[in-house]
């Protein structure tokens, strides 16, 4: 499990996350929502040990005090470019198969060939929407209980993208994995979504199982739209 307890980060004067309190149980595939601004990045980052809170406490399986070590249970794709473009895409595989014990090869291959990726293509000549491919090959391919991706499918055309997140669910083990996506891109990928966290200018303004929010008889659109009406009518 993933817990979040009375969190806050601040940069100089800006809070980026204040006094977030949740958890994420383990084995689902989690939507993290909102506007741009409101604190998804930095709660990944979080979790993935690249920041450290200013308050409050982020456990990852009870372990505390969360850095880059957490990184042998945490795979962490950011929005950022982080392959060397010099590669080739085979050997920006092969440079991550030697930095993780847990990356399984073989399903880096699978992953590749359903992405449409060329072992031989450089990295510097790849497509915003095929460099964000490959980070999500070289992410899905590691055996870690939380995969982590921050805004994957940006860059992809409408149709690729459709494609893409129906096939996600292919190279996750939800037996022992647990999937947790930042992105804008709500409508699409709401069919694999077990639940959704939506977080607004730093504080958490919702957190519902995606079943609850159907039988209610809305979508994941409708029900953020809700929420957000419900907070000006407050404000």
């Amino acid at each position: 499990m993933i817990s979040f307890e009375n969190v806050t980060k601040q940069y100089i004067k800006h809070k980026a996350l204040n006094d977030v309190t949740f958890n994420l149980e383990n084995g689902k595939v989690i939507g993290l929502v909102g506007e741009n601004g409101s604190g998804k990045s930095t709660t990944l980052k979080l979790i993935a040990g690249l920041l450290r809170t200013t308050k409050g406490k982020v456990l990852v399986d009870g372990q505390s005090n969360v850095d880059r070590k957490i990184s042998y249970s945490v795979a962490y794709m950011s929005e950022l470019d982080h392959v060397y473009p010099f590669f080739t895409v085979g050997e920006a595989i092969d440079f991550f198969a030697s930095q993780y014990n847990d990356f399984n090869q073989e399903k880096a291959e699978e992953i590749l060939s359903f992405m449409k990726l060329q072992k031989e293509q450089k990295v510097k000549t790849l497509s915003k929407g095929n460099k964000g491919r490959l980070k999500m090959t070289i992410t899905l391919a590691r055996n870690v209980p939380y995969i982590l991706l921050d805004e994957p499918f940006s860059g992809l055309d409408p149709m690729v993208r459709s494609a893409i997140v129906k096939g996600l669910i292919r190279f996750v083990d939800l037996e022992t994995q647990s999937l947790i996506i930042t992105t804008h891109e709500i409508k699409e990928i709401e069919p694999v979504l077990d639940e959704v966290l939506v977080i607004r200018d730093g504080k958490v303004l919702g957190h519902q199982l995606v079943d609850d929010i159907r039988c209610d008889g809305k979508d994941v659109v409708g029900w953020m739209e809700q929420l957000y009406e419900e907070v000006q009518i407050h404000d």
